[in-house]
């Protein structure tokens, strides 16, 4: 009894440590990732595992310089690019981040109205997605930072609904296993397609600023003046790569769940997220079902205020603006109405004609545009002693850098390939 004891106590304590890492890790499984995730495993069962197993490594090392980035500076990733870089080069990433982030919001309202109308039939879409959009809103402009970093980070547990799913019937583990460790690509349009698609969605812009800016607000919120250290930043890394795991093994539990339920059933085209939970009600019970749209709708929660909030964070850094999630609205005001605008922006895709599936590729082919651009300054931010001091790059993040400035770089070209050859 006591040996329990010990133990809940040590992963309390753990729990309680991490912070920013979690919640941005945790964000990227949003509603549309969803979507794209159990698109990939209804379409070609377990052959997309491998994208889980690959993309780990290389979302840690990103996102741990961006954070170290705002560890070092005190300053979120656009406010370091401004301090450092020409002008036009942040006006760029302001003018692709807008119309991409506030699609990928519209995307989500729209898929957490959905669902909600899935558990609730005789109520509308449309007004579950105002109800979201309001409670969001509200919530971000009334809670204070700490209060919302708690309620975030609480949030993440209902991602675990979807480590369940799969173990409510039989699986076959071995093949499981194979089809993580060894990648299978087929050359053809909608395969790659897929692929470029899953890249956009773990790789995002939005929490290259959005990791950076949290811990300048953590850093903020510390009783004591954060001194930079070698167990500080390693304290980070753990946070980060906590993050990322959980993120990706998620993001695993979804591909297999849709390419073992759904493929195997026989339904390969699953566009939008209350497909995915109505196609699974038939095959896999109502415990999946509800398991899965109740996950749609805190993911949503979880993921819309990082969406929003990083733009805000954009912006106000770039104009110089007031800015942070611990400051009231009348000490931040156009902090909290860009925010505001995104989100009604974001909820008014859904009355203008333009659709979750549409929204979702365009915001990934701007993502996907961006990316590489982004990460390539990242890289040149890290290694730039000026900036950062002692605490520059080692080997083995610009070797994980490097390929990952590669990998997304050929996903930006395929991905324009594949808009001209349709």
């Amino acid at each position: 009894m006591n040996k329990q004891k010990t133990r809940a106590y040590k992963f309390l304590r753990y729990w309680k440590k991490l912070g920013p890492g979690l919640i941005t890790g945790s964000s990227d499984d949003d509603p549309s990732g969803i979507a794209t995730y159990t698109q990939a495993g209804a379409a070609y069962g377990l052959n997309t595992l491998w994208t889980a197993f690959i993309t780990f490594p290389l979302m840690a090392a990103i996102q741990e310089m961006c954070a170290r980035i705002g560890l070092v500076t005190g300053h979120g990733l656009t406010g370091t690019l401004k301090k450092h870089y020409a002008r036009p080069v942040l006006y760029l990433m302001l003018v692709f981040s807008f119309p991409a982030i506030v699609m990928n919001i519209g995307a989500d309202i729209a898929g957490m109205g959905a669902v909600g109308n899935l558990l609730f039939p005789s109520i509308e879409p449309g007004y579950f997605s105002v109800l979201f959009t309001v409670m969001l809103l509200f919530s971000i402009i009334y809670f204070p930072y700490q209060k919302i970093a708690a309620v975030l980070k609480y949030l993440c547990a209902v991602l675990l609904v979807y480590l369940i799913v799969p173990f409510l019937y039989k699986q076959d583990w071995l093949t499981i296993l194979k089809d993580t460790i060894v990648p299978t690509i087929q050359f053809n349009k909608n395969y790659l397609t897929v692929l470029v698609a899953i890249l956009g969605t773990t790789i995002s812009p939005y929490l290259f600023f959005w990791q950076a800016n949290m811990e300048v607000e953590e850093i903020k919120h510390r009783k004591k003046k954060l001194i930079v250290n070698k167990r500080v930043t390693e304290e980070m890394k753990r946070d980060v790569d906590f993050g990322m795991f959980f993120s990706n093994l998620v993001m695993f539990f979804i591909i297999l769940t849709a390419g073992t339920v759904l493929f195997k059933g026989g339904i390969h085209q699953v566009d939008t997220v209350e497909q995915a939970a109505e196609s699974l009600r038939p095959l896999a019970g109502d415990a999946a079902y509800w398991l899965f749209a109740v996950g749609v709708i805190g993911t949503g929660l979880l993921a819309i205020p990082v969406l929003s909030g990083s733009l805000s964070y954009i912006f106000c850094e770039t104009f110089d603006w007031e800015e942070g999630l611990d400051k009231k609205f009348n000490e931040a005001r156009p902090f909290y109405i860009i925010i505001a605008i995104s989100l009604i922006l974001g909820l008014s895709l859904n009355y203008i004609g333009i659709t979750p599936i549409q929204a979702l590729v365009y915001s990934a082919i701007l993502y996907g545009l961006t990316a590489p651009v982004l990460i390539a300054i990242i890289l040149h931010i890290c290694n730039n002693k000026k900036i950062m001091g002692d605490f520059t790059n080692k080997r083995t993040a610009n070797i994980l850098g490097g390929f990952t400035l590669l990998l997304m770089t050929t996903a930006a070209v395929t991905l324009i390939y594949l808009q001209i050859a349709q």
